[in-house]
């Protein structure tokens, strides 16, 4: 564990963790008659955030996803046009929940455990797309790293988290499908549960924290948190 102490705040990752971003899969398989071009989209969206943050600069999440879109269609020599972009955002406000993730956040609640969002994502008019999802009403509140202009996995994005809700760092749990998410998270003193869903594993390299909790499913990571929340 990062800490000594049991982790009270679970905080949950959006995009992937909770939603299931193959619901975009069709817009590439039509442009890109690939729909795995899906990942190559995303890794470069998630590169682009993190090179901006580096670099002392901040563009919108959702304004990066468009610009990789067409990032991408330049590199495979594919014309976008308008309705292509409306459909990818169109898309992207509507990923549905993953099935495992009612049933594990219930679980969480039920144990008592306090449950928020933090995404990289920029805060939305109701309805969001955790509301549309119907997850919203699980999480007594939202964060959006647009509020620090800094995105995951900068330290800055979880000090936020803490600071907000006037908790230890040690006290939060970053549940997560992405390892450089929980590396971050644990860098800055968070505890973290990784979920290996499809595309996403673990990084056997010396210095990458190990994640406290690690499963495949939200169900299991679920069970693994309350079950060391119990013995302590």
């Amino acid at each position: 564990m990062s800490s000594e102490h049991s982790p009270s705040i679970i905080v949950f990752d959006v995009n992937e963790t909770l939603l299931d971003i193959d619901t975009l899969a069709p817009l590439f398989s039509r442009l890109f008659d690939n729909e795995k071009i899906l990942r190559e989209w995303f890794a470069q969206l998630v590169l682009y955030s993190q090179t901006m943050t580096l670099s002392g600069l901040y563009t919108p999440f959702g304004e990066l996803g468009v610009a990789a879109l067409q990032m991408t269609a330049d590199i495979h020599n594919v014309t976008l046009t308008k309705s292509d972009i409306d459909e990818l955002k169109e898309r992207m406000s509507k990923m549905p929940a993953h099935p495992d993730a009612v049933p594990a956040l219930t679980k969480l609640t039920e144990a008592g455990f306090r449950l928020v969002t933090l995404t990289n994502s920029a805060s939305s008019p109701s309805p969001t797309p955790l509301e549309k999802a119907g997850l919203s009403q699980f999480f007594e509140q939202h964060f959006s790293v647009e509020t620090v202009g800094k995105f995951k996995p900068a330290p800055e994005t979880y000090q936020m988290v803490a600071k907000e809700l006037s908790v230890e760092m040690s006290e939060l749990c970053l549940v997560a499908c992405h390892l450089w998410d929980t590396i971050g998270a644990q860098a800055a003193g968070c505890h973290a549960a990784f979920l290996t869903r499809p595309y996403n594993a673990l990084l056997s390299a010396s210095n990458v924290p190990t994640p406290d909790f690690i499963a495949s499913d939200l169900g299991t990571l679920t069970d693994q948190i309350i079950l060391n929340n119990q013995s302590k």
